[in-house]
């Protein structure tokens, strides 16, 4: 099969990658930010309309360990400490009220359910999973 990327012959013609390259920025002098927003939204839509919610749930689950398999802990010390304080410059004390009334809330729900029928929530399991995965890699 021929490399498609190399043009192994000195005839003048461009390879595949030049080609693609020199295209991709044609596109981006002819179109502005607005254009890229739009064929990102209909590639959106249509994905959406050919998967399901466990094509979704398959894609998060490799990229979330892609990115454990790449960063350690400080990473994600950082990026918490980042989104905190993204957070806090953007809600105001009436934003914490309501987001600890609801994780409140939902606690009490989960121990009631876990007292009921001696399951375990999937909150809980993933938390618990997510503890146990980080003193795997601590411990590696």
């Amino acid at each position: 099969m021929a490399d498609k990327k190399r043009n192994n012959h000195d005839d003048g013609k461009m390879t595949v990658e030049e080609a693609g390259r020199k295209g991709g920025e044609a596109t981006a002098q002819n179109h502005g930010r607005e254009f890229y927003e739009e064929i990102g939204r209909k590639g959106g839509e249509a994905t959406a309309e050919n998967h399901d919610r466990e094509f979704y749930e398959e894609i998060g689950r490799k990229g979330g360990e892609a990115t454990a398999e790449n960063h350690d802990k400080d990473f994600y010390e950082e990026i918490g400490r980042k989104g905190g304080e993204a957070t806090s410059k953007n809600h105001d004390r009436e934003f914490y009220e309501k987001i600890g009334e609801k994780g409140g809330e939902a606690r009490a729900n989960q121990r009631d359910n876990d007292d009921r029928d001696g399951k375990m929530s999937k909150e809980e399991a993933g938390r618990k999973g997510g503890e146990a995965r980080a003193r795997k890699r601590d411990n590696d």
